[in-house]
């Protein structure tokens, strides 16, 4: 058995990774489930720290308490350095990736029946985009956190090189593999030259032809998506008496996982009241009031991600918003949707252009497509990185579990 463990600290979703022979990889974390939504909440009645699906159904069953998620988007911003409210008392940011990293710690070793003192952590190819300076401080942010946990020994990876290492132990013959990691936070691509028997070896730097990556993942998509047709519902570009737009600071605030909480503010509160006043549209205005009131933006976000994820199949889905007053039925169409994203599947597509350029590959070069991340099943996604190799052979890899094995086979190499 490794001595190590693979660690996919994601945006959305976490996992951990094992290699033992004859036994599955991916270490089950909650209910037998081998993702951990990367979810704390503080439940503030019974005073208790609750952590993924139960952290999530405790918050969705109405005890008061604050819900965080979207950890992973602290990293390299300003925000680490900063603090939040529990229970009357200030939590740093960097306490509260700690609280999460050694609860996936504790699970992991609590389903291995061992202690992990050693990891290779999966981190994208740019926690930040063009700046170097952020990008070395989230690296090291995650390596001081996850040290601070009990983490002797730390490696990292980028997550599509992890993802081409668990393509490659599933092929039989050389391939050129254009490796789309799409996450919670960010689009991340590789173009790896993978062949069975390369497997074993330990230097692969040789076989990366080019790695390339842009800050826009799931949680993107799901804002745009509440931007374009939620949040008019709660009076988003409807107009004050003067003429005027309604501040957007307040639905961008909801519709961005990790700033949620800055709409519960008593300042915002006071502000919003004198914005209501001033409305043309009081009955939007109201229903927003009444939203933040409930402090019920988390659980509009979460309905509108299942939105997202149902346009992946379907061309419309129905939200049932009844926790609103009044409750309202609202039909997402994946039009809209596409029209709303466009923008940032056109920033995505340019990416993988340049990695193309960048390696002084042709299209046509590439023989495969391995799409993974939770969010690479969005079908205009697909469909622009697609065109771009028309002639490369799509495959689908497991989108939670791909990264969290290919950092486990690369903590064997790393670790033994």
């Amino acid at each position: 058995m490794a001595n190590a463990c693979g660690v996919d600290f994601g945006t959305s979703n976490s996992t951990v990774g094992w290699v033992r022979p004859n036994l599955p990889t991916m270490l089950a974390l909650e209910d037998g489930k081998t993702t951990l939504p990367s979810v704390v909440f503080f439940n503030a009645e019974d005073e208790e720290v609750s952590y993924g699906r139960a952290g999530l159904a405790a918050y969705l069953a109405g005890y008061e308490g604050r819900l965080m998620r979207s950890l992973k988007s602290l990293l390299g911003t300003s925000l680490i350095d900063g603090q939040t409210e529990v229970g009357g008392r200030a939590l740093p940011f960097r306490l509260l990736l700690a609280q999460f990293i050694g609860e996936l710690k504790r699970r992991a070793e609590l389903a291995a029946g061992r202690e992990f003192t050693s990891a290779v952590f999966g981190r994208p190819v740019f926690f930040i985009d063009d700046s170097s300076s952020a990008d070395r401080l989230a690296e090291d942010t995650l390596a001081a956190v996850a040290r601070s946990v009990g983490f002797k020994d730390i490696a990292f990876q980028f997550e599509p090189i992890a993802a081409a290492f668990d393509y490659e132990s599933q092929i039989g013959r050389e391939e050129l593999v254009l490796i789309a990691d799409i996450g919670g936070g960010t689009s991340d691509f590789s173009l790896v030259r993978l062949a069975p028997e390369r497997v074993r070896n330990s230097e692969r730097r040789d076989d990366i032809l080019a790695t390339g990556g842009v800050h826009i993942g799931g949680t993107d998509f799901d804002k745009y998506l509440s931007l374009s047709s939620v949040m008019p519902l709660f009076g988003y570009g409807s107009r004050l008496n003067n003429g005027s737009e309604v501040p957007s600071s307040y639905y961008f605030n909801l519709a961005t996982w990790h700033t949620i909480n800055l709409a519960y503010t008593k300042k915002i509160w006071v502000q919003l009241a004198d914005v209501c006043r001033d409305a043309r549209e009081a009955a939007k205005m109201a229903r927003l009031q009444d939203l933040i009131e409930q402090r019920a933006g988390h659980w509009l976000a979460m309905q509108v991600e299942q939105g997202k994820i149902g346009l992946s199949d379907a061309a419309e889905v129905r939200l049932e918003l009844d926790r609103i007053a009044p409750p309202e039925t609202l039909v997402l169409r994946r039009e809209q949707f596409d029209a709303a994203i466009g923008h940032l599947c056109g920033s995505v597509e340019q990416t993988v252009l340049n990695l193309l350029r960048d390696a002084g590959v042709r299209p046509d070069q590439v023989d495969t497509v391995f799409f993974t991340g939770g969010s690479s099943g969005v079908r205009l996604l697909r469909e622009k990185i697609g065109a771009v190799v028309p002639g490369a052979r799509r495959v689908e890899g497991d989108l939670f579990g791909s990264i969290g094995a290919g950092l486990a086979l690369d903590a064997v190499r790393k670790f033994g």
